[in-house]
């Protein structure tokens, strides 16, 4: 989900090569890109302006999702995952660590060969993916609205204490 340099599409590209799979890239794909996953014979769909619904569909279409963002501000795709019951694999890098906390694959989002062996553990290993999915499942609940506002109201609650 994106396109921006920080997805680190050319080397997710990179250590795709070879693996029979479809990548689905959201966002608009510039011709560098487009490049890249030709160059590794990368069998892609791209969707661009997508409503939340068509999003969702992607989604619940996926095998997994695979966000080795060399940099993020949160990474809310990765609780998206979770909450839909979809593995992830992501960066080894602050801040996706504290939001996936133990429910992910962590790669190292510039090592190509990481990136290659967290995707192969996913597909090839399915206790691994199954406590993917069990981890991801209890991680999403961290991000439920009604935990939030709970979390808020007893912050808000200690202030009002120490008054």
């Amino acid at each position: 989900i994106g396109t921006k340099a920080n997805k680190n599409i050319p080397r997710v590209a990179e250590a795709l090569a070879g693996i029979q799979c479809r990548l689905v890239i959201i966002g608009a794909l510039s011709s560098e890109l487009i490049d890249a996953l030709t160059t590794h014979e990368i069998d892609f769909e791209n969707h661009v302006g997508l409503s939340r619904d068509a999003l969702l569909a992607q989604y619940l279409r996926s095998d997994m999702l695979m966000f080795a963002s060399t940099s993020e501000g949160f990474g809310l795709p990765i609780v998206e995952a979770h909450a839909l019951g979809r593995p992830v694999l992501t960066s080894n890098r602050p801040p996706m660590t504290e939001v996936a906390e133990d429910a992910a694959c962590f790669v190292d989002p510039f090592d190509v060969g990481s990136i290659r062996r967290g995707v192969l553990q996913i597909m090839e290993n399915p206790d691994y993916r199954d406590y993917l999915l069990k981890a991801g499942s209890k991680n999403a609940m961290r991000f439920k609205l009604s935990t939030i506002a709970d979390k808020y109201a007893a912050i808000y609650q200690r202030i009002a204490s120490q008054k």
